[in-house]
């Protein structure tokens, strides 16, 4: 499975929108040319991980929400995830998650 440089690019954009920004601004805190950013956005040119840093950072996100579309900074994140993995457990099962989940807590392990 290779990297799925459209789905990064459509992520850069999608964040880039949101925050009001314009590529003309992206590209001149990156010391590139505008048509490099709409490149990097449709996924044409390839991310390099420096770049990709960069723009996390003027972004204001991480380079794994970039990479992945999942934000592990929210406080929801694996919420869901965690709730569908109890919901096909037994009693008995979600006893034992919730002990050992307040011993991670407790212990910090």
């Amino acid at each position: 499975m290779g990297v799925d440089y459209r789905m990064i690019g459509g992520r850069i954009k999608q964040r880039r929108r949101g925050l009001e920004r314009t590529q003309d601004a992206l590209a001149e805190a990156l010391g590139v040319s505008v048509g490099y950013v709409s490149q990097l956005e449709r996924g044409v040119a390839k991310i390099n991980l420096d770049t990709l840093a960069a723009v996390a950072g003027w972004l204001g996100c991480g380079m794994g929400e970039l990479l992945t579309g999942v934000d592990s900074a929210r406080p929801d994140y694996l919420a869901e995830e965690v709730a569908a993995l109890c919901r096909r457990m037994n009693d008995r099962q979600k006893r034992l998650f919730l002990a050992i989940g307040e011993d991670i807590l407790e212990n910090g392990t």
